[in-house]
């Protein structure tokens, strides 16, 4: 969401290969990869941080390509994904960081502003999930029970 808020273009980011097979080097089988993500998660890591950690510490550049499931799908069919997607929590963490920052600093408009977006934001985000279905119907973002969400 960089260029509806802000004049910036946005991150550069790398590309993955068009096609996808199994690299020739890799010797993890994908049961074993399905181990380590269910591993990695029950340590606390966040989908996105399981495939850096997969990525940089094992070797495996693409799961998808190895298991034929993404990540998250993984962790679903092992009841491991949060209650939360993960960028809402995200969101969650931003807006008690901005809010514990505006109450102790009133006048800091540009905070202000911030949360706003950061309000905006999420209920964005709240009314796809909800229609695709990844929360409940109904579900509003409650800033009072903010922490209760993440924890």
């Amino acid at each position: 969401m960089s260029k509806m808020y802000s004049r910036a273009r946005g991150k550069a980011g790398s590309r993955k290969p068009v096609e996808r097979k199994v690299p020739s080097w890799l010797s993890y089988k994908p049961k074993e990869v399905e181990q380590l993500i269910l591993k990695l998660s029950k340590t606390g890591l966040s989908p996105s941080m399981v495939g850096l950690t997969l990525r940089d510490s094992y070797g495996i550049p693409d799961v998808k390509s190895v298991v034929g499931k993404s990540i998250t799908e993984i962790l679903r069919e092992h009841n491991a994904m949060t209650k939360l997607p993960e960028d809402m929590v995200a969101l969650v963490r931003r807006h008690i960081e901005l809010t514990k920052h505006f109450d102790a600093n009133h006048h800091d408009m540009p905070a202000k502003r911030g949360l706003q977006l950061t309000e905006s934001k999420l209920g964005k985000l709240a009314k796809y999930y909800m229609r695709v279905g990844k929360l409940p119907q109904g579900w509003k973002f409650d800033p009072t029970k903010a922490k209760l969400l993440i924890e």
